[in-house]
């Protein structure tokens, strides 16, 4: 079975994928499952040149089929951030907790009209040779003005989704699946990754 390498060691975002492409006839796995433990550090200035700086040097020094993803919560009354900067806002070491409530520090009092938000994904499959392929997705939503919830992680307990009436972290995992920028991007890379396999083997 072809195996591909999430390229993340984030617990929560790995169970997704894995989830989502669960049905795909290839071995979905992490990179301490290929001894793969160096960092490969983010330095683009946008979603998609992230996960290009992870998906292509893992994929080249591996020697595996690649998937990575940046993605992050942009809101409008901020001027789209966090942006880039979700998973460290409130520092390089910084917790979900701490990120999230560095957020709502800075949305106190902007009424709910003001805090239109949106998660967004972008995620690149890379092969060894250097091509690539991408797909974005994204969810929109509103800033809650209290965390609430138990699932998920991130900033889902303050993403507050009208359609649902309930915060992320409020909607369980197989009803996020469907519904996340995550799952909205990875819906879109399942219908491209037998066809780019093809073309590289």
């Amino acid at each position: 079975m072809l195996k591909l390498i999430v390229a993340t060691r984030n617990r929560g975002k790995l169970a997704e994928i894995r989830s989502i492409l669960a049905d795909l006839p290839y071995s979905i796995l992490e990179m301490g499952e290929v001894e793969f433990y160096n960092e490969v550090e983010e330095t683009g200035d946008t979603f998609l040149e992230n996960s290009l700086i992870k998906a292509k040097t893992i994929a080249r020094l591996t020697g595996y089929f690649t998937i990575a993803d940046d993605s992050g919560l942009e809101v409008a009354f901020l001027g789209g951030k966090p942006g880039v900067h979700s998973a460290r806002y409130a520092g390089p070491q910084s917790t979900d907790e701490e990120n999230y409530e560095k957020l709502l520090r800075e949305l106190t009092g902007v009424p709910r009209e003001k805090r239109r938000a949106a998660f967004r994904c972008v995620m690149v499959l890379a092969a060894p040779s250097g091509r690539w392929v991408a797909s974005v997705g994204s969810c929109h939503g509103e800033i809650a003005s209290q965390p609430r919830g138990n699932y998920g992680f991130g900033y889902d307990p303050v993403f507050f989704v009208p359609d649902f009436n309930r915060t992320m972290a409020e909607i369980p995992p197989e009803e996020k699946n469907r519904i996340s920028h995550r799952a909205r991007a990875l819906a879109k890379m399942k219908t491209l990754i037998d066809d780019f396999i093809k073309e590289e083997r």
